[in-house]
């Protein structure tokens, strides 16, 4: 019998609904948490959803609309109780190089790619779901979010800039649209670029003084307000325009077959993209809470809000980790926060679109830089950088990856780093040479306890990883510079396997080839600790018949005290 045992599964309602749960001991306390969470996440979330859906090529009101259904959707589906999703920073840069190159900027016809291409985001979020790719959120290391946030934190400043000089900047990428602005500074704005820089000086400081108040929803107003009453329209300053009020019509949208094949690999790179930030968000709050987030129901969660996006209007929405923070902060308890920020949207859509018109499109851009400001977290990179050098390189080469070439592309390279980086830790794993530690009563690392007694003759030798094709050569060398560096002539090496997990074929090699090759300068191995399972392969290689038996014990004690016999 199996000393394991699973969980007793949740009820099916609550497993395909986990809100459900919640709403069954739902409490007027809580209630009032969820409110006051949610009207708060709806003003953070107006300003920057509407920039957000310029960003990504559209109309503002597309923000506007993916702060709608797709909430709906990830409220009845989603398995974390406090993650926001919407228009995000990162999604939308990748859906406007994916809709910019097939319809103009703020068209019908990039309204209907955009449309499209999330539900192709969606079908792929299903697939996902169907065919049980959760397990690849587990190779979504901490460095490879650290890199990629604080490279898209770059992506958002650098391509406001333009939207603040008061120029109009075509060219896609950092770099080129760095060359671009550079060329045309001759024809900057002196009016929008006041209104912008007057808009940063206020967002910028008042973001870290007081992170929790939605200071940019009073920039924006202020912004309407100063915009109507001198009419910087008449001063050539761009501003959002006249805005179609009520809520979106739905429909599924259909941009021909030649768009469609040409939208398929962003759809599988916007999936890649929102689904690791996704995950990540949603676990890193939740851990803080001792909650549990279901990467499986996450999928299915996302594929189905993403989809109710491409069908009203809107565009493939990401995790939020700015609302989501504000969200936990200010005492949100369940989904239901969600919905009050979303029936506030609704509301502001309803009946106060026509002020909307006169905000200036350099404070939207002044919104996004302020949030992508926010994403830089200095002591994130100190914390790595205290814990391991090449996870910081691996952020980095994340963060310079994302500037340079794009976010999909410098995900997959740095998740192949992350592996690379795997592989490099097993081919040089840890080992030790042990020693007698009275105080102790056991054997240690001699390197740890220096007054550790030393067998003459005998050297302990231990490796604590797995034993493979990546690492065998190593630790037949290793297992030589161990006798090599011995204080007196030996005449056995006790390997300590307990720490050994898996051997393979090459494993099973590389261990008979030490015992030839320690028999051939007279000194016998012997092998202590070894697992059931591991001895089991090394029965079935013929590695125990050539070592023999009589040479596995079960404590290093025993095979200490049997080479000191044979001596």
């Amino acid at each position: 019998m199996s000393p394991f045992r699973r969980a007793q599964p949740d009820p099916l309602l609550e497993r395909a609904v986990p809100v459900s749960a919640e709403l069954r001991r739902y409490r007027p306390p809580t209630a009032r948490r969820d409110l006051l969470a949610g009207v708060t996440v709806a003003a953070l979330a107006l300003p920057s959803a509407m920039a957000y859906g310029e960003l990504a090529g559209l109309s503002p009101l597309a923000g506007l609309y993916t702060l709608l259904l797709p909430t709906v959707a990830y409220v009845l589906l989603g398995s974390s109780k406090r993650l926001i999703i919407g228009p995000e920073g990162a999604t939308s840069a990748l859906v406007a190089a994916a809709v910019l190159p097939l319809a103009a900027a703020g068209s019908a016809d990039a309204a209907e790619v955009a449309g499209f291409l999330a539900l192709l985001v969606g079908a792929c979020f299903l697939v996902a779901w169907i065919v049980r790719l959760h397990w690849i959120s587990d190779y979504l290391s901490r460095p490879v979010l650290l890199g990629y946030i604080h490279g898209v934190a770059v992506v958002l400043v650098v391509s406001q800039i333009d939207a603040i000089l008061g120029l109009d900047v075509e060219a896609r990428g950092v770099p080129r649209q760095l060359v671009e602005m550079a060329r045309e500074l001759g024809d900057v704005s002196g009016a929008t670029l006041t209104v912008g820089a007057a808009a940063l000086a206020v967002l910028l400081p008042l973001r870290f003084a007081w992170p929790r108040v939605p200071t940019a929803l009073f920039v924006v107003l202020a912004s309407i307000a100063f915009s109507w009453a001198v009419d910087l329209k008449a001063d050539g300053v761009a501003v959002v325009g006249e805005l179609a009020s009520g809520l979106p019509s739905l429909g599924i949208p259909w941009p021909g077959w030649g768009d469609a094949f040409e939208l398929a690999p962003a759809a599988v790179g916007l999936f890649l993209v929102a689904f690791a930030d996704e995950i990540l968000t949603a676990r890193s709050f939740a851990g803080k809470r001792g909650e549990h987030v279901r990467a499986r129901q996450e999928l299915l969660a996302m594929g189905v809000a993403t989809g109710a996006a491409g069908i009203s209007g809107g565009f493939a929405p990401g995790a939020s980790g700015a609302r989501t923070a504000v969200n936990d902060s200010m005492g949100a308890r369940t989904q239901v926060a969600a919905l009050v920020a979303a029936g506030t949207i609704v509301l502001i859509l309803l009946f106060l679109t026509d002020p909307i018109a006169y905000l200036p499109k350099a404070v939207l851009g002044a919104v996004i830089i302020s949030a992508g400001v926010g994403l830089v977290d200095p002591d994130a990179w100190r914390v790595l950088w205290a814990t391991d050098r090449v996870e910081v390189a691996i952020a980095g080469v994340t963060a310079g990856g994302v500037i340079l070439v794009g976010v999909l592309e410098a995900l997959v390279f740095a998740v192949g780093l992350s592996i690379v980086d795997v592989v490099r830790r097993s081919a040089r794993p840890h080992d030790a040479v042990l020693g007698w530690v009275p105080r102790l009563g056991r054997y240690g690392d001699i390197s740890l306890h220096p007054s550790a007694e030393l067998t003459p003759g005998v050297v302990v030798y231990r490796l604590d990883d797995r034993l493979f094709f990546a690492n065998a050569r190593y630790v037949r060398g290793r297992t030589r510079e161990a006798v090599r560096g011995a204080p007196r002539p030996v005449h056995a090496l006790v390997f300590d396997a307990e720490a050994v997990i898996h051997v393979d074929s090459t494993g099973a090699d590389a261990l008979a080839d030490i015992a030839r090759d320690l028999k051939r300068d007279g000194i016998e191995l012997e092998l202590a600790r070894v697992k059931r399972f591991v001895k089991q392969v090394l029965d079935n290689g013929g590695v125990t018949a050539e070592i023999g038996e009589q040479h596995f014990h079960p404590t290093v004690r025993a095979a200490v005290a049997a080479a000191e016999s044979r001596d």
